[in-house]
């Protein structure tokens, strides 16, 4: 029987400060364009939630860490950030 237990990250991407973000650019126009006059700029970001099993948080925390760095976010251009909870909290 495993020992391992259920945990949920939620993965957070977004385009570094310095890279144009046309997408962001798009999103803060139609904003104003709505009404939003209090819109001073939107930059767009990516979500992902993954589930996964490990021994302990620490260990699903080093999962995560390995999958942003490696597939879900792109180093050179983009920043990331995660939170680790244990599944049903």
């Amino acid at each position: 029987m495993s020992n391992e237990k259920t945990y949920v990250a939620r993965v957070f991407v977004s385009l570094k400060p310095m890279v144009n973000d046309p997408e962001g650019n798009t999103i803060a126009g139609a904003l104003t364009s709505l009404g939003f006059e209090g819109v001073e700029g939107v930059r767009s970001g990516r979500y992902f939630q993954v589930t996964t099993r490990a021994a302990d948080e620490q260990a699903a925390s080093e999962q995560v860490e390995q999958m942003c760095a490696r597939l879900l976010a792109n180093p050179v251009i983009e920043t990331y950030s995660y939170e680790v909870t244990a599944a049903g909290s």
